[in-house]
Parts: C-alpha cells; structure tokens; sequence
C-alpha cells in the first residue's frame, strides 16, 4: 500500500483521529495553565477570557491577575460558573483598589461589580453579597440594591453585615418587610442602635425579637424592653432571653418572675445583682409555682385518661379536640395535638404559649385535623382577642399557604 492510500485507509483515519484529539488536549491544557497564571500577559487572559473553553473561562475569572476589561467580559458571560468565579474574586479586588488601579480600570471594575449584584442568577448575588458583606470599600449603591434584594440568601449577609447601611436604611427595609428572614438579620447587627431596635419590635416579628434580646449589643430602650415584657407572658420564646439580658431594671425583673418558669426565677436571681426586697419578692414567686404544680399531676393524669380512651375507641378526631377546646379544657386539647402530630407536650405548649394564631393554626393542620379545630382552639383555649384570631378562607379552608404552615413548624423544631 503506498503512503497516499494508507492516509485514507480506516487505519489512518483513525490515527489522524488520535492526532487531532491530542493536539486539542493538549491546546485546552495549555490554555487552562496559561489562564491560572498571573504573569500570563493582559493580552493573553483577555483573550482566553473571551475564546477561551468554560473551564479556561472559569479559570481566569478566578484569576486575580486578569486584567479589568476581561473581568467585564466575563460578567456577562453564558456560563453560571464562570461568574459565580468572577463574583468571588472581584469582591476580593474592592479593598486598595484605587491606590492600585488606573481610573478607567477602576471604573471597569466597578461596572463589573453592579454587573454582578444585578445578575440574573440569585447563587452569583449571593456568593458576591457573602464576599463583600463587611467592605466599607464598595459602592454604597451596590450595598443597598443587594440590601433590598428579594432572595435572603442575597439580603441577610449584607442586612446584619454591612457598615453602608445607616439606621435610617434599616428602619425602612424594616417597615417594607418584604423578604422572610430580614427583620432577623437586622436583629443581629452588632452593634444595633436604639432607634433600630425599636422598629424591629414595633413589627411584632416573633423571631426578629427573640433575636434581638439574645443581641447583647443590640440597645433597646426600657420602655421598648417595657413593651416586650407585656407580650412575653404569651410567647415563651422571648423568655429565655430577656432573662439573660443585663440591662433589666429592677421593675422588669419583677414583672418576669410573674409569669416565667421556676428555672428563670432562679437565673434572674443569680445573673442580676438584686437588692433584698427584689431577691425576697423572687423567692415568693418560686414558692407560688412550687403551689400551683402540686395540683398539676392531677390535672395531667385525668388529661391522659380522657385522651387515650378517645384514641382507643377512634374517637380522637375533629369532634374530639373541638369539644375539649369549647370546655376549655387546655390539657386535654394539648394532649391529644401532640398524640395526633406525633409531637412531645412539651412543644405543644411552646406554641400555644406563643398566643400567636399562626403556629397554632399549622400545628393543627399537623395534626390532621381541620381549620374548625383551629380556630376554636384560638377563641377558647388561648383567648386570643378578636383582632388576633385567624380565621378560615371561605369558611373552612386554612388561611396559610402549606409553606407558611411548615415555616412555622420548622421554628418550633417541628420536622417538615
């Protein structure tokens, strides 16, 4: 066979094949050091920026040596990867960048940087907010567009992070409560002024309080602490921390040991620096509880009786706990919600001394019982006035999306 027929035989296809597939490894190799390299040349990373494969491209984004137009390109880039590389990497550039950079280069990275707080893509503004949650470097526009973004993931870094952010931002992010999980966030900047504070409680957002008491550099007025203490007797997960709060007065205290459990009686008293008459009145109240739990085990028992006769006859359905709950019998509706939801005592009374509707109402849909139940449970077992009742959507459906309902659940622990 001489050599011309041998180039076209199947042999030689192949190794001609072969040939082409190596020459292509290697030139992709070969691009992708050169792309890792800082020393590579401006001109050489702009172009593997630009005709580079996605792996060269994600390379030189992530390299801290490309120069600013080829960040710029890449901003726009069709791969995620690729900007989410970028985002990581220009975020890092922010801090001296004008002592380093040309005023034309600077600009580009800036464009670079709103480009990427706009991305379409909710993992690239979140990986780039993450990274630049604590600049005092970066534009404070860029701050505030992410600061109001509708992703938390995007949002929170920078809400409870970022020192761009002036109290009159927060307090109107706050009044604009758009996104779950803000309100938080802000409750746990450190330091949080007073001004700040007092917006956050006058939203009512359970969580964001609770996170703001357990905030030791959060300043909160006494009469704003006042007003935290009137709502607490009814939801018991701000008890814990106000009682771990230092800046309680002697008034507060009092007021606290009223209606919280023994075990914070006793932390009030030995956290706080208590004069007689305060530590006296203290130890009266445990000795009230002390009373009053006497008589609990009798209650309990006859709860217990009731309920697990109700299950073993199959009469422990929506008839059942609505009835209890028109008696006003509260042991025995928070017996049988925890053998229906598969839930300890202990968390059905967490969310019903929250005297809240919402997590009731998703405890009950839990429970698998309907929103009649619900409500009654709201009216009678709880009181709660006619303003906080949550009612059904068109008369028997419940109000809350499931989402809604597994949020709450989720916040009291509750698997989803």
């Amino acid at each position: 066979m001489t050599a011309g027929e041998a180039q076209f035989s199947p042999e030689g296809a192949h190794r001609r094949r072969s040939v082409l597939r190596l020459l292509e490894e290697r030139t992709l190799a070969a691009q992708s050091e050169l792309a890792g390299r800082t020393d590579a040349g401006a001109d050489v990373l702009d172009y593997l920026a630009r005709e580079g494969a996605p792996a060269t491209r994600r390379a030189v984004a992530a390299n801290a040596g490309a120069p600013a137009q080829a960040n710029r390109h890449l901003a726009d880039d069709e791969d995620d990867d690729v900007r989410a590389e970028l985002a990581r990497k220009i975020a890092r550039l922010m801090p001296g960048l004008s002592a380093r950079e040309a005023e034309h280069m600077r600009a580009l990275t800036i464009e670079t940087l709103e480009r990427l707080a706009a991305d379409q893509v909710p993992r690239v503004r979140a990986i780039l907010a993450e990274e630049i949650k604590r600049f005092d470097c970066v534009p404070v526009h860029v701050v505030q567009a992410l600061a109001r973004d509708a992703e938390a993931a995007v949002c929170v870094p920078i809400l409870q992070y970022s020192p761009l952010l002036s109290d009159a931002d927060l307090v109107e992010i706050i009044a604009e409560g758009k996104v779950h999980g803000v309100l938080s966030a802000i409750a746990r900047r450190r330091p949080l002024s007073a001004a700040v504070s007092d917006a956050v409680v006058s939203s009512l957002d359970i969580p964001a309080v609770a996170a703001l008491l357990a905030n030791p550099d959060a300043a909160i007025r006494e009469r704003t602490l006042d007003a935290i203490i009137d709502q607490a007797e009814r939801i018991s997960v701000w008890q814990d921390a106000l009682a771990m709060r230092s800046d309680l007065s002697r008034r507060a205290i009092k007021r606290l040991a009223s209606f919280v459990s023994m075990e914070l009686i006793e932390q009030l008293s030995t956290r706080h620096r208590l004069d007689e008459e305060t530590q006296l009145h203290l130890n009266r109240q445990v000795r009230m509880r002390l009373d009053e739990a006497d008589d609990a085990p009798v209650i309990a028992s006859a709860a217990l009786d009731e309920v697990e006769a109700a299950a073993k006859a199959g009469r422990l359905d929506d008839a059942f706990v609505e009835a209890a709950a028109e008696n006003g019998r509260r042991e025995t509706v928070i017996l049988a919600l925890g053998k229906l939801a598969r839930l300890s005592d202990s968390v059905v009374r967490r969310m019903l001394l929250t005297r809240s509707a919402k997590p009731i109402t998703a405890l009950v849909w839990r429970a698998g019982l309907g929103m009649r139940a619900a409500f009654k449970i709201q009216r009678f077992v709880m009181k709660l006035p006619t303003d906080e009742l949550l009612p059904a959507r068109d008369g028997v459906r419940f109000p809350l999306s499931d989402d809604e309902m597994r949020w709450h659940l989720g916040y009291f622990g509750v698997p989803t």
